[in-house]
């Protein structure tokens, strides 16, 4: 009988669709117009409502599908997210394979090179339950041509299906095969870096943290951290304040996801928006590198009110209390770790959440005596490079993040 049902329903969808969608884009529409909050310096902000909007629907129309019984309330906004696939590219050789169950892309520029490339691995963002290897297709290639590098863009299998922490797992698995197999690529040794977005960044920081320990590989040259999101301890900096209504991640959105990810009832969201979830003795512990006192004056111009302290829920600290593991929140990890690091790129935005994580790792890696490159966009929003490469759809701030990005990377 569910198989029936959820028949019936499929035929519902698609004789009413031409109805259903309409409605709920323009649902989307006013309640973006409602809800989220687009301040001056924005980049094209008639464009990046257009684009919460499809968001904002593509979440509605999963959760009813979810409802109905047809498939996860994740698994359209996965297909959405994955874009269009672009053309073939006749200047690179691009290959897919497994590894551990985990699919990686590598991307080789077809010329002959002048001696060994530089060997970059890539992890998408997503919060460890979207994007893919195809949504990030555009990135990967623009970086393989324009740094002529050997570029492996790394599918590590998604949550709540494959359970946390089993994505760092896997980007360091085909990590592990990258650089015992680096004759094959022809990279060179002393020029691997590892890169990603959002909480690929993440990944990227724990990665290069847990390659401290084998002496018996290559070490990395640089990590390029676009965007990162690095701790979950306190939800209250000025970014999450300032930026908490400004799509394309609202704040609420951060904790949800982080639920989702962890396979989690969102029960407690509220709770740990207000720092519940961390005890005492934590907070007093890591206020030296999590604390609103850090972020520079320059960052608190467009508002931000200290917050009151909090009393610690042990319960609400049990529900979600992975958020806090260095695993999760890598800012967390001592100084005889972070000294140790390479250099690192890391680009910031105004307009994200996630902001001052990025600040906040950029003070602490300088202040163990590891070489940081800093760039600051001032007009974008998190998550912009998911529209990178897209023509008239894509943003102006996004193709800037990219230029910089490769200007470092060649500077390798």
């Amino acid at each position: 009988m569910p198989s029936v049902y959820k028949t019936l329903a499929i035929i519902g969808i698609v004789l009413f669709a031409p109805v259903i969608i309409p409605v709920l884009v323009l649902g989307g529409l006013f309640y973006d117009f409602f809800n989220s909050e687009l301040p001056p310096g924005i980049d094209q902000p008639l464009k990046l409502r257009f684009f919460h909007s499809i968001l904002i629907t593509t979440l509605t129309l999963g959760r009813i599908f979810q409802k109905l019984g047809i498939c996860s309330d994740f698994s359209l906004l996965r297909v959405v997210l994955d874009g269009i696939p672009p053309w073939r590219d006749s200047k690179l050789l691009i290959k897919d394979l497994k590894v551990d169950e985990v699919p990686l892309r590598i991307y080789q520029p077809k010329w002959t090179p002048t001696g060994k490339r530089r060997g970059i691995l890539y992890f998408h963002g997503g919060a460890g339950t979207f994007g893919s290897i195809r949504a990030f297709e555009r990135v990967c290639r623009h970086i393989a041509k324009k740094c002529n590098s050997v570029v492996v863009s790394v599918g590590y299998r998604l949550a709540p299906e494959h359970p946390y922490p089993g994505q760092y797992f896997d980007c360091l698995n085909a990590t592990l095969y990258f650089m015992k197999n680096l004759e094959e690529y022809h990279v060179d040794p002393a020029r691997i870096i590892i890169a990603g977005d959002s909480c690929g960044a993440n990944f990227t920081t724990v990665i290069c943290q847990i390659l401290l320990n084998n002496r018996d590989l290559p070490k990395v040259r640089a990590q390029v951290l676009l965007y990162p999101g690095l701790q979950g301890l306190d939800f209250n900096l000025p970014s999450y304040q300032q930026n908490a209504s400004v799509p394309m991640l609202f704040r609420k959105l951060v904790i949800y996801l982080c639920f989702r990810y962890l396979n989690k009832e969102p029960s407690v969201l509220e709770e740990t928006l207000q720092s519940c979830h961390v005890p005492e003795s934590m907070k007093r512990k890591y206020k030296k590198w999590i604390s609103a006192d850090l972020i520079p004056d320059e960052f608190k111009i467009r508002g931000y009110v200290p917050q009151k302290s909090t009393c610690y829920k042990p319960e609400v600290h049990e529900k979600i209390k992975e958020i806090l593991a260095i695993t999760f929140s890598p800012l967390l990890a001592e100084d005889s770790i972070i000294c140790q690091l390479p250099e690192a790129y890391i680009v910031t935005c105004e307009f994200d959440v996630l902001r001052d994580d990025g600040l906040l790792y950029k003070k602490r890696l300088e202040d163990n005596g590891v070489q940081v490159t800093w760039y600051h966009s001032e007009n974008a929003f998190h998550g912009i490079l998911a529209f990178f490469g897209y023509g008239i759809f894509s943003f102006l701030s996004g193709k800037k993040i990219m230029d910089n990005t490769v200007n470092y990377i060649n500077s390798l």
